[in-house]
């Protein structure tokens, strides 16, 4: 049995994900765009997670001010660079957080020789990710597409 077998049951296994294609998957738990990518490196399987969600600008109807826009990055980064705390190893994540007019992306890496503790740490990383976004939602705006949907599934909990 191959390291990337073992990746490819585990996240058939796991109700977060559907494939993609090979080695790739997609996170069926989010209303992001977010897909993890896996692969052998030296017996371990390294899990490359790409995280998609609309900009502040992109999010909300009418313009936000640059300076609001940026400091909402900066927190976003802040608190995004805390995934560690909600995974089952310590995997020392590093994430970039980037922005475009029409997204912020969040991209990360990391190995574990366990594939099942693995995927759910991804799993983890993603939702650990949406949440972060939902704790950045800034009062006074009127938000819309994504964004509005999770304010909207928020109210409803």
């Amino acid at each position: 049995m191959t390291e990337a077998s073992r990746a490819e049951r585990a996240f058939r296994d796991h109700a977060d994900f559907e494939r993609v294609d090979e080695g790739r998957f997609e996170v069926t738990t989010t209303a992001f765009d977010a897909v993890v990518a896996a692969r052998e490196v030296d017996g371990r399987i390294e899990y490359d997670l790409t995280i998609r969600a609309p900009s502040l600008s992109a999010a909300v109807e009418g313009d936000v001010a640059a300076v609001v826009e940026e400091g909402w990055l900066e927190t976003f980064e802040l608190r995004v660079a805390d995934a560690d705390g909600v995974l089952k190893k310590d995997h020392n994540l590093d994430p970039t957080v980037r922005l475009t007019e029409e997204a912020v992306i969040v991209e990360t890496t990391f190995t574990d020789i366990n594939e099942r503790r693995g995927v759910d740490d991804a799993a983890a990383v993603v939702n650990y990710v949406e949440g972060t976004y939902v704790q950045g939602i800034i009062p006074g705006y009127d938000y819309t597409g994504t964004a509005a949907q999770l304010i909207d599934r928020a109210r409803g909990q």
